[in-house]
């Protein structure tokens, strides 16, 4: 489905796009599909990556096409089994004050903050901030809970995004360019280009500096874990530790692209990316997906045996969520959406899902939960106004945490709330 409203839909995303986080994409990309109709800008695409006889391009390059396809075919329908309706059965639904209680502001000393994740016993966040200084990307921190002190764990040069912390919780990871020869340089450009008052389309920078690096818990002696060339970022643990999912489009970099290939990516580097999983030590890559348009945003369940993520389509106009076993295979969709839905997390019962969706036609993100199984349509989470993107659960499931633009002054902030799981899977139970 093609949202109705250009201006509308550039409107809700331009809202999401205040948290400056890679697991929200582009949202330009929904103006330049705006000017096509749906069908024909998918066969348009889908022509474009079809294999050209007069390209040099590998065979990677038709596998892509190939994949295209029957990303369109079984698997979609097979995995769905509920459609969304063009008017929102959820846009008077008022479930916030059963599910969410005690709502807080969780980080007062920020220009910005948001995506923050719970340590393995719940007592520590990592998330990012923009500061005020010489540095105008987010950088990465800790959050003690029970004391509200926080520290700084990333280069504070360059940008970072994408944090966890290890679950033994002596080491924490995240994205970072600090090694890029040029990141003071980029710094500076973007101080002035703020200072300026130029207006910008929201676009998240997939830097190709961009690498997962490992640390200890005071973020000393740094680690390159991913050290190739292409945006390595948006990585997460495993529940024991071993394992680190990722979305890289470092295949991109490391292949002859097609003429065909190159323009999409010349169009959005996002395009290649897919997901990974590799080692906590960063060995043993292996490729999970490869399917064409934009896999991120990884995360395991509760007991490792799946993975979700969001799978943008290729034209870039709409994103499902999605789960699959660990190993790649059994590829499943769990939501028909037919807007952007991203940032699924799983509840540590692993009976449902979390997650972001623009579904409502209005200017914001709400919340929203579902089955595991994508058998029974979503129950709509939050009512107030504001972007609310990016939720995760606390360990023991009894708490929230979110980045939201609810604030005084409109700016993206953390927040917490007390959980309900009890009511959470009443209102899953007779959602149809």
């Amino acid at each position: 489905m093609i949202p109705k409203s250009q201006s509308t839909v550039t409107e809700r995303c331009e809202n999401a796009a205040r948290d400056g986080c890679p697991r929200f994409d582009r949202f330009d990309r929904f103006e330049k599909g705006l000017r096509y109709a749906g069908t024909a800008l998918f066969a348009s695409v889908l022509a474009a990556c079809s294999p050209d006889t007069n390209d040099t391009g590998s065979a990677e390059s038709a596998g892509y096409a190939q994949d295209m396809a029957s990303s369109y075919g079984d698997g979609t329908a097979a995995a769905t089994s509920w459609v969304a309706e063009e008017a929102s059965p959820y846009a008077e639904v008022q479930n916030e004050a059963e599910l969410l209680s005690n709502t807080r502001q969780l980080i007062n000393d920020s220009l910005r903050s948001g995506e923050g994740y719970f340590s393995a016993d719940g007592t520590q966040l990592i998330y990012q901030s923009e500061q005020p200084g010489d540095n105008p990307f987010y950088q990465i921190f800790v959050l003690d809970l029970a004391s509200g002190e926080s520290r700084l764990v990333s280069p504070g040069v360059g940008l970072t995004t994408c944090a966890w912390i290890h679950p033994t919780q002596d080491l924490v990871m995240f994205s970072s360019t600090h090694e890029d020869p040029n990141a003071l340089a980029k710094q500076a450009e973007e101080i002035a280009i703020r200072e300026s008052g130029i207006e910008r389309a929201y676009g998240w920078d997939y830097d190709r500096n961009y690498d997962i690096y490992v640390a200890n818990g005071d973020g000393s002696n740094l680690i390159n874990l991913s050290n190739v060339d292409g945006y390595d970022a948006e990585g997460s643990y495993s529940a024991d530790g071993t394992k680190i999912l990722f979305a890289s489009n470092r295949q991109a970099y490391s292949r002859t692209l097609s003429q065909a290939e190159q323009a999409l990516f010349e169009d959005d580097s996002s395009y290649f990316m897919d997901l990974y999983v590799m080692n906590a030590d960063g060995s043993d890559v292996t490729q999970l997906t490869r399917s064409p348009g934009y896999d991120g945003g990884p995360f395991y369940s509760p007991d490792g045996s799946k993975i979700t993520w969001r799978r943008f389509n290729p034209d870039g106009n709409s994103a499902e969520i999605w789960t699959m076993d660990a190993d790649g295979s059994n590829q499943r969709q769990l939501t028909a959406d037919g807007m952007v839905a991203w940032a699924p997390y799983y509840h540590p019962s692993g009976e449902y899902l979390i997650y972001s969706s623009n579904q409502l036609g209005h200017a914001n993100f709400e919340l929203f939960i579902v089955d595991t199984e994508g058998a029974r349509a979503p129950v709509r989470v939050t009512n107030t106004d504001g972007t609310d993107i990016l939720p995760v659960f606390s360990p023991a499931g009894d708490q929230l945490a979110w980045s939201t633009t609810r604030t005084a002054d409109g700016t993206s902030q953390l927040h917490i709330a007390d959980w309900n799981h009890e009511q959470a899977l009443s209102l899953l139970a007779e959602a149809r």
